[in-house]
This record gives structure tokens, sequence and C-alpha cells, in this order.
């Protein structure tokens, strides 16, 4: 029975993660339990555990005849932020400006993660709200290995760093991070075409795998009047 609990987590989170991150869209219908159940190797008992855990979450509603919709209905900011794009309730677009996508060495950063190697994926991008300045600016750094070190020649998946760590199997499990209020230096509100001191919300977050390894470290500066902190209680109470 432990092992049947742990595989049916696991399956949620995968299929959570692809929902958050897009791959399945509002309204769409997950694959049939016959599918699934081959794609994961299990039995429709313990898919059915991982379907109710989805619907539990929020982001499925299950229909006898019909199958799994999926209702998640949020905007995802493709980095796994855990922060709610809220913009106000206002109809806007929102587009993104890559400003890098190469591959960097940060022994500092490597030290810091407990990492041995000091090769990462670098990402940095502005998102802006309809063409004006720039709602959030965010730098991710992912450990370069494996087909990962590639990635900065190949380019991302549908554009999606997201939907190119799921493609490589590197799913999020758990995250660290500290969020604090800084005033906008020189450079950043250039990028973000804000007035230098402008306070914006800092938020250092680091995502690691099941097995512990870092997935993704990210470090974001957020316009406060377009995101909220939302925090979930865990079983025992605890966020």
């Amino acid at each position: 029975m432990p092992g049947q609990v742990h595989k049916h987590q696991r399956i949620a989170e995968v299929l959570a993660a692809e929902i958050r991150a897009g791959v399945h869209e509002r309204g769409s219908r997950l694959p049939g339990e016959h599918a699934l159940t081959k794609r994961f190797g299990v039995s429709r008992t313990t898919l059915r555990q991982a379907l109710h855990a989805l619907g539990e979450e929020g982001l499925i509603a299950t229909h006898a005849g019909i199958g799994s919709i999926v209702t998640f209905d949020g905007t995802p900011l493709d980095n796994r932020l855990g922060w709610t794009h809220a913009l106000a309730g206002q109809a806007t677009t929102l587009t993104t400006e890559v400003l890098r996508l190469d591959t960097v060495t940060d022994p500092a950063l490597a030290g810091s993660l407990g990492l041995g190697e000091d090769v990462f994926l670098a990402l940095d991008r502005v998102r802006r709200l309809d063409g004006g300045p720039g709602v959030s600016l965010e730098r991710s750094r992912v450990p370069a290995v494996g087909p990962l070190a590639e990635v900065a020649h190949t380019g991302l998946r549908e554009g999606s760093l997201n939907k190119t760590l799921l493609a490589h199997g590197r799913i999020a499990h758990s995250s660290e991070g500290k969020v604090t209020v800084r005033g906008l230096g020189a450079q950043d509100a250039g990028l973000l075409h804000r007035t230098p001191g402008e306070a914006f919300l800092h938020l250092s977050q680091v995502y690691r795998a099941a097995d512990g390894s870092v997935v993704e470290q990210i470090t974001s500066l957020l316009d406060p009047a377009h995101f909220e902190l939302h925090v979930r209680s865990g079983p025992g109470g605890h966020p």
C-alpha cells in the first residue's frame, strides 16, 4: 500500500505540472483512463486516486461518461513561481521579452546550492502588459546537465522553460524561497522601463526534484500591483 500511495501521488504531480504549464488547457479533456494507465504503467485504481487528488486541488473535474476536464483557470507565468497572476482583474495582454538564453558559469551559485558543477542554462525574461512597462523580471538558472546543456542551442520547447524541463523529466517536487521588498536598481529599472528606486517584490526560490536534486533556481522582481502571494497549508498544517 505505501508504494501504491507514492505512485498515485507521483502521477498527480506530473499531471498537475503539465496542467499548470498549459500542456492541458482549460476546458480540454485529459487522455482517457486506458491511455493514462498505459502511459504510467499503473492500475485503474491507482490512476483514479491520482485523478481524485487533482480534483481536490481544483485542477480537473471528472464526469461519468465524459472523462476528466481541465478546470484550472490560472495564468501560469511558466516558471512555477507559486504566485497568482492577478492583473488587478483587468483584460490585458501579457507579452514576454527574452533577454538571454545561453549557458553561464556561476561558481557562487553552484556553491550556494551545493552543486559540484557550476555551469547553468540561463534564461532572463521581462514580461509586460500591453507592451508597456514590465511587471516582472525573471532570471532562471537550470543546472546544465545531460540534454539540458544543449537547450541554449536547440531552443526551448514551444518557447517555454517549464515545458522544456517537463520534456526532460525534470519535475519540481518541492521549493523554498524568500520574499523581500526592494527598490529597483538602475539596470533593472532600465530593463523594466521603470523608475530607479521603485519598490518591487524580490523573490528568490529554489525548486528541487523528488530526489532532492536542483531543478531550477529563479530570482524574480515582481510588480506588487499585479502579484499576490497565496499560501497553502499541507496535511500537517504547515505551509
